[in-house]
């Protein structure tokens, strides 16, 4: 295979239309650059569309192509440059229990990307974006994702009503302790995941409702939920990420059913 010298290659013109949500949304693909996320694509099963490394690197698959130094950091969106760099194919599922985390307007890519990793770390179902979220297959997202974006199923919701199980507002200043609702400490609920639903909850466990650190949770949105929970600080708040992550790992005190790896997901339409 030849290799790609020219900055103004159509192959990496292409590429670079993948840096706007726009050139991602037409396409229904998305960029992941460097050996760490091309390996955990790898590792995932999720094959690259196409790949393009630096010359005589060896990186990545046997059909990524070869490119000079500087045409290959005319694509990249790192400062420093990067040595090897794939196209993904988007895919999204449907929203599922037995734990689904939902952002509504998180618009902060790297925290839509930590939340992803949470999600992965602690064998989460899914996440689900709500309106006003970050694009998570944009660079910092995946970026921040560290390889979730390959693990972890993805999911739309226009209305929270789509939502699997239980729905559980996660909100600032209301609500009972986030720690009330474990089963192992019973609470003043007696709820927790355990055996893959909170006691009382339907078959399909719970979602925990997330909103960004500022306005948070919309108050029509808490009120559609089934209960409302906090996580108890010192401080005024948390963002996004953090506080998806403490509240996974409240969730996930307890054993409970994880989904099979990796997820059988839709491609973008």
């Amino acid at each position: 295979m030849s290799q790609i010298q020219s900055t103004h290659n159509p192959r990496l013109k292409a590429v670079r239309h993948l840096h706007t949500k726009r050139g991602r949304a037409r396409s229904g693909t998305f960029l992941a650059e460097g050996e760490d996320l091309i390996a955990a694509a790898a590792s995932a099963g999720r094959p690259a569309l196409e790949g393009y490394r630096l010359a005589d690197s060896g990186l990545g698959e046997d059909s990524f192509h070869d490119v000079e130094r500087s045409a290959l950091a005319s694509v990249s969106a790192l400062g420093s440059g990067t040595r090897v760099l794939a196209v993904y194919e988007q895919r999204w599922g449907a929203p599922r229990g037995p734990l689904c985390v939902y952002l509504h307007r998180v618009g902060d890519p790297g925290n839509v990307g930590t939340v992803l990793r949470s999600a992965e770390a602690f064998g989460a179902s899914c996440v689900v974006l709500g309106p006003g979220c970050a694009d998570p297959h944009g660079a910092k997202a995946v970026r921040a994702s560290m390889g979730a974006i390959f693990t972890v199923e993805l999911a739309h919701v226009r209305d929270v009503s789509e939502l699997p199980g239980e729905r559980i507002a996660l909100v600032a200043d209301a609500g009972e302790p986030l720690r009330g609702l474990d089963g192992e400490g019973q609470g003043e609920t007696g709820a927790g995941v355990g055996a893959g639903a909170p006691a009382g909850a339907s078959a399909d466990g719970v979602t925990l409702l997330v909103g960004a650190e500022r306005d948070g949770l919309p108050e029509e949105i808490v009120a559609a939920c089934e209960r409302v929970a906090r996580i108890p600080i010192v401080s005024d708040s948390l963002n996004a990420a953090m506080a998806a992550t403490v509240a996974l790992y409240e969730m996930t005190r307890r054993p409970y059913p994880r989904p099979a790896r990796p997820i059988d997901t839709v491609p973008a339409s």
